[in-house]
């Protein structure tokens, strides 16, 4: 064996990455197994399950040399978070495929068991909006399917997990689910970090299916079936990879927030036990380690995936279109990516998708420029909500691939009135398992972690306050005629 080497696993929607670490914090080496996904229906959007197993592994198997596997004294995982899958307990084997966190099929029944009462307690015990986003209606819409009497489901012969549950389940040992990840089932009471008994009455998901609640830290099973690693190696840290990601950024107070970009984008930060938040952010589990630690977020359903639909539209591909809006102004014109509703801050499922103000002039430049504010403009809408909070955001740290380019960065920093400061490591959920599971494996401490702050790009704002403003109220303007509602009904 040579030094000691921290495997970390980011399993997200369109790939698996990994990194392997030194004990100096250096990244030695990456692996990436790219992931699809299909679209059955209009709204639809599913996995396989043993796909995303086997980009997991295909990830690993590239990412760590042969030579330095048996170096390798800790595994940490991160996850995409929502997304939910049934498999046979007692087989291992999946019976439905995943319903990804994008998933839009259960909106009936979250409108059709939604009265304000329902969603007034679904809100003050799980910390978030009824929305088809989150796992409980996903869960109970398989299970309608698959065991519509919860016979299989109440006797354990059946499990619902994350994605998370489902990787860890592959290694063995009783199904478990890590307590970030929980809580964005929407089954979880946030303040005790508990299945409620009361939301899983309300979702009809007998608790006998539901993996085991642990910290993010452990105890897991350790790994197996991972070559060229061998079998037995600790998996020492498991995390929703939004919330890895807010650790690798070095957060641990309440103050500093960061905004993940990727299909979508997650804009997080920590609060204090019992703090008020603005109605249009959840409250979740950031991490458990030594006590449950919470933070306010808010998700924005469509970032880059806005760029994608945008660059298919125009027929060039997205780093074209970025290109091409680096130098464009938007003209007035606003893209609102209401493409399956709008996420926080106003968690609008009728919202629709609009392009405003266009005119005879308005050219291709024009429309990719107002697809890449609409990111900063959704990003700032989010911040805003959690500036009403009790703590204001002094500063965003920024991580995805989107975050790539400076023109979007610029575009944030201008409309979000605050510097962004985007790390030079691209894969900070993956670095934020490392840094948990190097923890656990006493190759580093906390201290040290501190003293190694990645580099980062800041970008300043430039755009004066006034015309700071004047850019938000148009924006404000354009998203409340995509929420418009006609009085008139609909007819065939």
């Amino acid at each position: 064996m040579g030094a000691p080497l921290v495997l970390g696993i980011d399993q997200g929607t369109s790939s698996t990455k990994c990194l392997l670490v030194d004990g100096s914090g250096a990244v030695v080496a990456r692996g990436q197994a790219a992931l699809s996904e299909t679209h059955p229906e209009p709204g639809w959007v599913e996995q396989d399950a043993e796909a995303i197993w086997a980009s997991v592994q295909a990830a690993v198997g590239g990412c760590v040399p042969p030579e330095q596997a048996a170096s390798v004294v800790a595994v940490g995982l991160s996850t995409q978070r929502e997304s939910v899958v049934i498999w046979d307990r007692a087989t291992g084997r999946a019976l439905s495929p995943v319903l990804s966190w994008q998933d839009r099929r259960t909106a009936p029944l979250a409108a059709r068991i939604g009265s304000p009462e329902v969603r007034g307690r679904v809100r003050a015990i799980s910390g978030l909006p009824l929305d088809p986003m989150f796992s409980a209606l996903k869960a109970r819409w398989l299970l309608d399917g698959i065991d519509p009497g919860r016979k299989e489901t109440r006797t354990g012969g059946l499990c619902v997990g994350t994605v998370d549950s489902w990787i860890t389940s592959r290694f063995g040992g009783s199904p478990l689910i890590e307590a970030g990840n929980a809580s964005r089932t929407q089954l979880l009471d946030v303040e005790r970090a508990a299945w409620s008994e009361e939301l899983l009455d309300l979702f009809d998901i007998p608790m006998a299916a539901l993996p085991a609640v642990v910290a993010s830290d452990g105890p897991f099973p350790a790994v197996r079936g991972l070559a060229p690693l061998p079998d037995g190696v600790p998996l020492r840290a498991v995390m929703a990879d939004s919330h890895a990601a807010l650790f690798g950024h070095g957060v641990r107070l309440p103050g500093e927030v960061k905004a993940t970009q990727g299909t979508g984008s997650s804009v997080m930060g920590l609060v204090a036990p019992g703090a008020p938040l603005d109605p249009g952010v959840c409250k979740t589990i950031a991490w458990s380690v030594g006590g449950v630690v919470h933070a306010a977020e808010g998700n924005i359903r469509a970032a880059g995936a806005t760029l994608r639909w945008i660059a298919g539209l125009l027929d060039m591909p997205v780093d074209a279109l970025m290109a091409l809006a680096k130098g464009a102004d938007s003209q007035g014109v606003f893209l609102v990516p209401g493409f399956n509703g709008l996420g926080a801050p106003w968690w609008d499922d009728q919202a629709v998708g609009l392009l405003t103000n266009v005119t005879l002039g308005t050219s291709r430049a024009v429309i990719a420029r107002a697809a890449l504010d609409s990111i900063a403009h959704q990003i700032a809408d989010v911040v805003d909500a959690i500036d009403r909070g009790p703590a204001a955001v002094s500063r965003l740290f920024v991580d995805g691939g989107p975050t790539r380019n400076d023109a979007l960065m610029q575009a944030e920093a201008d409309l979000i009135g605050r510097p962004i400061l985007r790390s030079a490591t691209a894969e900070l959920s993956a670095l934020g398992v490392v840094q948990l599971a190097g923890l656990g494996a006493g190759v580093w401490t906390e201290a040290q972690l501190a003293d190694r702050q990645p580099k980062r790009d800041v970008f300043e704002p430039r755009l004066p306050d006034a015309r700071r403003q004047l850019a938000r109220g148009h924006w404000r303007r354009a998203v409340n005629r995509s929420r418009w509602r006609d009085p008139e009904p609909e007819t065939a």
